[in-house]
């Protein structure tokens, strides 16, 4: 087997504090363009995660409005442990950019009324989607931030 290293495993979990923006990795593709990794932590590793239905609700609707404050997004997935995302880009993009379309994303989030993709055809778990628990945890999250980031 190979060693290979993957970039989360190196990270200490335990001496983080979220939420937080951190451009967890930077590639340059053979034909020179750039692909950017960021971490947007949600919640505190090992001590809290998020509910199913709020993080499937909150990837369905960042999907969109962090596209709509970013070019160039290629994904943007939940992280298996539940305390956030992985938002991957074409472009060397720095954190305060991401951080300020993060912020403006939770609050399309907090004013959303319905979430885009809820049926069978366009979602393979349509069921286990909670509104209520995407907006509890974008207030609380984009809140955090602000007193962390914002003077």
């Amino acid at each position: 087997m190979k060693n290979i290293v993957v970039e989360s495993f190196t990270m200490d979990h335990t001496k983080v504090e979220a939420p937080f923006v951190r451009k967890c990795g930077r590639i340059e593709a053979p034909q020179g363009d750039i692909i950017t990794k960021f971490d947007l932590r949600f919640t505190q590793p090992n001590k809290e995660i998020m509910p199913t239905g709020a993080v499937h609700a909150l990837e369905h609707l960042m999907a969109g409005f962090i596209r709509e404050e970013l070019d160039h997004v290629i994904d943007l997935s939940p992280m298996g442990c539940r305390t956030g995302f992985y938002l991957i880009l074409i472009g060397d993009i720095e954190e305060e950019t991401v951080l300020q379309a993060l912020m403006t994303s939770l609050e399309k989030v907090l004013e959303a009324t319905e979430i885009p993709a809820v049926n069978p055809i366009q979602c393979g778990n349509y069921r286990d989607m909670s509104l209520f628990g995407a907006q509890e945890y974008g207030r609380e999250v984009l809140g955090k931030l602000k007193q962390k980031f914002i003077v």
